[in-house]
């Protein structure tokens, strides 16, 4: 839990504590200091030091007992990352809507326990607090919904990013700006920008399924970069490709990528800049879950790194707020009047009142709190979420160790088969999301599967855990007693 800088005094000594209990000076198992001792020592009041514990809490790293006091949280066995590919692949076309499509229609069923999602629990979203700003816009402002804002989109929402972007490191203005409906519509008119059917894109694989399924559904093509699941793109990798093959652009996740939870250093970020500007090639940057990082930090965006506009940056509040207003946005820099023209043609405008409420939620500081309550909720989730699969499937599963993000990348041993998991896993109520889906090329992570943290670890979802770990446990079974019978 690296050290950061902090207006809150708790945030400085919650960091502080987990840099110690990371280097082992404060070892698993043993007693953290009582607050009541703790807060003399510091000379600070109670309510301080339980702020702080509860950020560590929430980061897994301490646990609090009835009577006891708080303990440094025993770690599970660690576990081996899962691997990346072994190479950059030459470009193909992504064929991964039908497999996506099915992953969908499964979400669908309200029975059926949510594991493929990566979506939150509405409880800790801000869902209800935006619904009351919305309703009070919607009796205040008699005219709303009379005339569209047309591209670049809402004053107000352009000005609120402006003035959160100066916390990102970027320092944008409203003008750099564009509103969209969502990310995956930012994402969609940076593709349409930047290239044309046939082009190929360089992305880091695994990736997210949903910009495979852009890219196909434009008729592109890939290129797959292998990707660390701790730092992200092999830039040597990346830089081998760019001088091989004709690459159109790059379409990345720099900061808490989906499914792998990396994080790019600022250094790797700096060459990855480097590498854009030499073979002269934009970069489209996905920063859905840039203020989901476990350790309380706000990365800079590649955007931040940007000298001539050639990083056009896409986000929205659906991983934080909600994912129902489908707000987002796009800074696209060199790029803006063509996605401004292409924005006002695919969908001339977005919803007004859904914009509004959340222009006035980002402006207030309550966003800020929510934001810090919710990154120590889903670290804390990812964490649990993550002992359980260790604890619970078979030996020799990988599992990655993400920075930021609720989702975990999970490698199986072989020869279990992520598409035969998901349709019997489905079949008993179960949805997951298989590995081939993240890649072009279906022979690719067979073995492996995303799995959503977004929901407290209920003994529902610890039901169907137990499930999935049956399942895998039986293929292993299966496919070893094959091996034998045809050896």
């Amino acid at each position: 839990m690296a050290a950061a800088a902090s207006d809150f005094l708790y945030e400085q000594l919650a960091a502080e504590l987990g840099d110690a209990i990371e280097r082992g000076a404060l070892r698993p198992g043993e007693r953290m200091p009582s607050v009541r001792r703790l807060a003399e020592d510091r000379a600070v009041s109670v309510a301080t030091i339980v702020q702080a514990y509860g950020v560590l809490e929430g980061a897994g790293l301490v646990e609090a007992r009835p009577k006891s006091g708080f303990f440094v949280r025993k770690r599970a066995e660690e576990g081996a990352a899962p691997r990346p590919p072994r190479k950059a692949m030459t470009a193909t076309r992504p064929a991964v809507s039908d497999g996506v499509g099915r992953l969908i229609a499964a979400l669908r069923d309200p029975g059926v326990v949510p594991l493929a999602a990566a979506y939150l629990d509405p409880a800790t979203l801000r869902v209800a607090a935006l619904n009351r700003i919305a309703a009070a816009l919607a009796r205040e402002v008699s005219t709303l919904g009379a005339r569209d804002d047309t591209p670049p989109g809402l004053l107000t929402l352009r000005r609120a990013l402006a003035r959160r972007s100066v916390t990102w490191g970027c320092a944008l203005t409203e003008h750099d700006f564009v509103c969209t409906i969502g990310a995956t519509e930012a994402i969609t008119l940076a593709l349409r920008v930047v290239a044309r059917p046939g082009d190929a894109i360089a992305v880091e694989s695994p990736t997210y399924f949903g910009i495979l399924q852009t890219i196909e559904s434009l008729g592109m093509k890939v290129v797959e970069v292998p990707a660390n699941p701790r730092t992200g793109f092999d830039l040597a990798a990346l830089a081998a490709t760019l001088r091989s093959s004709p690459v159109r652009a790059i379409a990345c996740m720099p900061t808490a990528a989906n499914p792998l939870g990396s994080i790019m250093p600022d250094q790797a970020k700096a060459e990855l800049y480097a590498l854009a500007v030499r073979h002269d090639v934009p970069v489209i940057e996905d920063d859905v879950y840039g203020e989901l990082c476990f350790d309380g930090t706000r990365p800079r965006p590649l955007k931040a790194f940007d000298k001539d506009g050639r990083v056009l940056l896409c986000g929205s509040v659906s991983k934080t707020l909600a994912p129902g207003y489908r707000v987002g946005w796009i800074a696209a820099g060199r790029y803006q009047d063509e996605i401004e023209r292409l924005k006002f043609s695919q969908s001339l405008a977005c919803p007004t009142l859904t914009c509004m409420a959340v222009a006035e939620m980002l402006a207030s500081g309550g966003y800020d709190r929510h934001l810090r309550r919710l990154r120590h909720a889903v670290a804390g989730q990812v964490a649990t979420y993550r002992e359980a699969v260790l604890a619970r499937f078979p030996e020799g599963t990988r599992v990655s160790a993400p920075r930021g993000g609720f989702v975990l990348w999970i490698e199986l041993p072989a020869p279990v088969d992520t598409l035969v998991l998901q349709e019997r896993a489905l079949a008993r109520g179960v949805a997951i999301a298989p590995g081939p889906i993240f890649s072009a090329r279906q022979q690719r992570f067979a073995g492996c599967m995303r799995l959503s943290c977004g929901a407290p670890l209920t003994p529902r979802v610890l039901g169907a855990l137990d499930l999935l770990a049956h399942l895998a446990d039986d293929q292993l079974t299966r496919g070893h007693r094959g091996s034998r019978a045809s050896a």
